[in-house]
């Protein structure tokens, strides 16, 4: 589903007339929807289940698509707020949900472990599957199928919600507002170690909207006829082949810790979009540096994803997630308004920012390994 309808970017606006200052607007509502309202949508998903909020994620977009497919073409500020909150669900609802279910299950660390970084895999699969199902349902046939993909996931948005509706069951959630406020304080906003944990989500979160927001533009600069569509499912691939190392370092026996492995991995995000920001114009040499930046971020997800089933309670992780990326979206609003409407600010600028971002990180996860183990450890079976 999320991939369906953003597998075309902005082709389907400019098929339907939308000008650059009506994206630009729905980018920073949709940022802005993302910022105060999807914030809270973590804490939500603690307190009244995961399953309530995966039902609210489909039918997002099931009222998007059937608007796209009865109107020809919806309002793009309210597809703009809708899609951005199930974008933000899909960061933190889905991970949490599964860690509960594992938890229940009282399945091994090494088989949550596992999950992670399946997740990762096969959320970049589904994409490049979105991109080979969106293709064929247009079929070169712009005008009378651009709403094809739409009505797929109509389809799909109706199977999720029989079947997480009726059956899914979830254990009735018992916290009240007031414990939920307390365990956050001293869980969450207590502990230094999370909050380094938070900014490293952050950052990594940021450098990867600055990437999928710049990467098309830099790749096209000087009006060169590049074929995307090709170059798209390589840096998803790359994505997947990360993946697949942090997997190695789980089954080989070394002595480097998760936090070390960050550390490098950041290191090295941050010198590829130092170099991207430098304005490098081969191409052969952009889409390298992209794939090795995606082979990084999909070493990185799941081993983020791992340190917080170390250090944060499952009570409040859904909470501590998308407070997490708070404050990149809320850059990313800034960003898209001083370089959407006042032009203040390069695309080399915003590149090199993603790049001290990144850096910050590495020094956060250092920061980590010096704190040593969290006690919430203990929390989860082994």
């Amino acid at each position: 589903m999320e991939g369906l309808l953003a597998v075309f970017g902005e082709y389907d606006l400019v098929y339907y007339g939308v000008s650059r200052e009506q994206m630009v607007i729905s980018l920073c509502i949709g940022y802005s929807a993302a910022l105060f309202v999807g914030t809270f949508l973590g804490m939500l998903s603690d307190l009244i289940g995961q399953r309530k909020v995966c039902l609210l994620f489909c039918f997002l977009h099931l009222f998007v698509s059937i608007w796209r497919r009865l109107t020809g073409h919806p309002s793009v500020w309210l597809a703009s707020i809708c899609l951005s909150l199930t974008s933000t669900i899909f960061f933190f609802n889905f991970e949490t949900w599964m860690v509960v279910e594992h938890d229940k299950l009282e399945q091994r660390q090494d088989s949550v472990n596992d999950m992670f970084w399946l997740m990762t895999f096969l959320e970049s699969a589904s994409f490049i599957g979105s991109q080979v199902v969106g293709n064929w349902l247009i079929g070169g046939h712009e005008k009378t199928s651009l709403l094809a993909p739409s009505s797929a996931v109509v389809i799909m948005a109706l199977s999720a919600l029989a079947y997480v509706s009726r059956g899914w069951k979830e254990d009735p959630k018992s916290i009240i507002l007031k414990d939920y406020q307390t365990k956050f304080r001293t869980y969450i906003l207590s502990d230094k170690r999370v909050w380094l944990l938070s900014w490293t989500q952050a950052t990594v979160h940021f450098s990867v909207a600055v990437f999928w927001f710049i990467w098309a533009p830099t790749i096209v600069a000087d009006g060169r006829e590049v074929f995307l569509g090709l170059i798209y499912p390589c840096l998803l691939g790359a994505k997947m082949l990360g993946s697949t190392v942090f997997s190695w370092f789980l089954s080989v026996p070394i002595s480097l810790r998760t936090e070390e492995c960050l550390v490098y991995a950041c290191i090295i995000m941050g010198f590829v979009t130092s170099i991207v920001a430098f304005d490098y114009q081969d191409i052969e040499i952009l889409v390298m540096l992209f794939c090795i930046f995606h082979v990084c971020v999909g070493l990185v997800l799941p081993s983020l994803a791992r340190l917080r089933t170390m250090y944060v309670p499952n009570e409040v992780r859904g909470g501590m997630m998308s407070l997490s990326i708070a404050p990149s979206n809320a850059l990313m609003l800034f960003l898209l308004i001083q370089r959407g409407f006042y032009q203040n600010i390069e695309n080399s600028t915003i590149i090199a920012m993603a790049a001290l971002g990144l850096f910050s990180a590495a020094g956060c996860m250092y920061m980590l390994k010096q704190l040593g183990k969290q006690p919430h450890q203990s929390w989860h079976k082994l």
